[in-house]
């Protein structure tokens, strides 16, 4: 059966590390999926055995925090905090910092994907209509909303599957991820504000009828009722992480299910905007790892590595491998991986910045990047892989470098 888990634990990262596995139209939630049903039906693992492996605690938060985003969506409140932003009479290098603020603090709450998909499409519509160049403000957005996202436990997902797992104090983490977030933030303004200055803020490039693409869009207009209901309980659940002693899946359950409990909103149009495919990306990873993880080959190749001086317990080699694979795999397969050899508080706040921040280095280290490239083409921008990389590489390793040297500071 060894032999088996194996097979099916490599195919499932190769399919996480191309996007896909040959002859098959299966993305990676499929094939994570598949990965689990066959080691169920082969009965490498029982089904009571598969369903203990599942995290309930992660799952939970994660679909609390879809929901609450989910009301804010239909709130249009994601579209009109960004017009607002649009609206100002400002230089473009401060518009940029607004946006990089917006993108940074609502993703420290929220998910970044889901701001990003909220953000983008409005930003490009209001570069376009200011001649702005629209590039650097859509990479802005992604960069700024993972950034952003590594400042709480409850960001992203993989931020989410580290704190529950690892029981991370939400204060202290939020105390220790600030400094280097926000100064990552500063640092990723310079660096873009140089990069357009270089290139020029205005273009005339763009046609109008890109510029106008945007208001055939279906976007929700601003309910100031059901907006606030979101904002509330979630301001009402991040005063309660920080100070209440109840578990934070339950408290996130219970936002949500205060939201669920609509006169007007119809569960069906918030239950339809929760990303059931990322859940069920996470329950097969959680089986087919967990699987890996029975057959004691994992520990044994730590035990190697650390044998030849690479200590995965150790913050520098741990930094460095999430920052790898986050960017080969994926953050959220690569947390996982890894997550079996974390240790104590500290080491679970270096996983979950370092495999945030690797994030921005690649278009496909990050949804949110993949999120905001997919609207800028449906606007006529085009961003591609190089494109990125000109902003994405240098603001990672810079934010990298910050972040490590605010970590070893803090050992010291």
């Amino acid at each position: 059966m060894t032999s088996l888990v194996v097979l099916v634990f490599l195919l499932v990262y190769l399919g996480m590390l191309f996007g896909g596995l040959p002859f098959l139209r299966l993305d990676r939630t499929g094939i994570a999926l598949l990965g689990a049903i066959v080691l169920v039906a082969s009965r490498s693992m029982s089904v009571d055995e598969a369903y203990r492996s599942l995290h309930a605690p992660t799952l939970i938060l994660l679909f609390s925090f879809m929901v609450i985003s989910a009301q804010l969506r239909l709130g249009g409140f994601y579209p009109w905090v960004t017009r607002r932003a649009g609206m100002l009479n400002v230089r473009p290098s401060m518009l940029l910092g607004t946006i990089i603020a917006i993108a940074a603090a609502l993703s420290a709450v929220f998910s970044n994907d889901v701001v990003c998909l909220a953000i983008a499409p409005v930003l490009a519509e209001i570069c376009l209509s200011r001649r702005l160049n629209p590039i650097p403000f859509l990479i802005a957005t992604a960069c700024a909303a993972n950034i952003g996202s590594a400042a709480t436990l409850i960001g992203n997902p993989q931020s989410m599957l580290i704190g529950q797992t690892l029981n991370l104090s939400f204060g202290r983490y939020l105390l220790v991820a600030s400094l280097p977030v926000v100064l990552s933030l500063f640092a990723t303004w310079a660096l873009i504000v140089a990069f357009a200055r270089r290139q020029g803020w205005i273009v005339a490039n763009y046609s109008a009828a890109a510029a106008s693409e945007g208001h055939d869009r279906q976007e929700a207009s601003l309910n100031r009722w059901q907006t606030g209901k979101g904002l509330a309980v979630s301001a009402a659940l991040f005063a309660c992480f920080l100070f209440a002693p109840w578990p934070r899946e339950l408290m996130a359950l219970a936002g949500a299910g205060l939201l669920l409990t609509s006169r007007s909103l119809h569960s069906r149009k918030m239950l339809g905007l929760v990303d059931w495919q990322l859940l069920i990306l996470f329950m097969g990873l959680f089986v087919v790892n967990h699987a890996m993880q029975q057959t004691g080959l994992p520990s044994r190749v730590v035990d190697a590595l650390a044998s030849h001086g690479f200590d995965l317990r150790s913050q520098g080699p741990l930094l460095a491998t999430s920052f790898v694979l986050s960017n080969v795999v994926s953050n959220v397969p690569a947390v996982m991986l890894l997550l079996p050899t974390t240790m104590g508080e500290h080491a679970g706040t270096v996983l979950a910045l370092s495999s945030t921040l690797a994030g921005n280095l690649l278009i496909v280290g990050s949804i949110a990047n993949i999120i905001v490239v997919n609207e800028a083409a449906r606007n006529g921008i085009r961003i591609d892989w190089v494109e990125h990389a000109k902003l994405g590489v240098p603001v990672s390793l810079i934010s990298l470098a910050i972040t490590s040297a605010y970590l070893w500071l803090l050992t010291q």
